[in-house]
């Protein structure tokens, strides 16, 4: 609720050899903060010691994931070359989970920024 919405630059394309090819994310610095913030709360999201929650420290859009290598060349060799901008307003986070066994994630919850004064504190909070 504390967080504001912001603005999500992307721009041209990068890769993950062999398997991604995705939107490089410009907008990094008010990303990194909510990331920073998350990380915060790690213990109220560990389901246990041996999965930790995983946050990635460059964002990123993927376009294509789980790529086989010559569909990753194929892809590649066509947009590495390419230009592209675009933007858009990030309102809203959501927290996804998936069990090992699963290939599909699940929506636990949809959080919107709202920008407002947020009062409690985290040791508060559970009290």
């Amino acid at each position: 609720m504390g967080f504001p919405p912001f603005k999500v630059a992307l721009k041209d394309f990068g890769s993950f050899p062999t398997h991604t090819i995705y939107f490089h994310v410009e907008t990094k610095i008010p990303i990194k903060r909510l990331v920073h913030q998350i990380r915060s709360l790690n213990k109220l999201l560990l389901p246990d010691r041996d999965h930790p929650p995983y946050f990635r420290e460059t964002p990123y859009i993927p376009v294509a994931t789980k790529l086989l290598p010559w569909q990753y060349q194929q892809g590649w060799n066509q947009f590495s070359h390419r230009h592209f901008t675009g933007s858009f307003i990030a309102s809203s986070m959501l927290l996804l989970c998936r069990k090992r066994s699963e290939r599909n994630f699940q929506v636990l919850e949809r959080f919107d920024f709202l920008n407002l004064p947020v009062a409690a504190r985290q040791g508060q909070l559970f009290d």
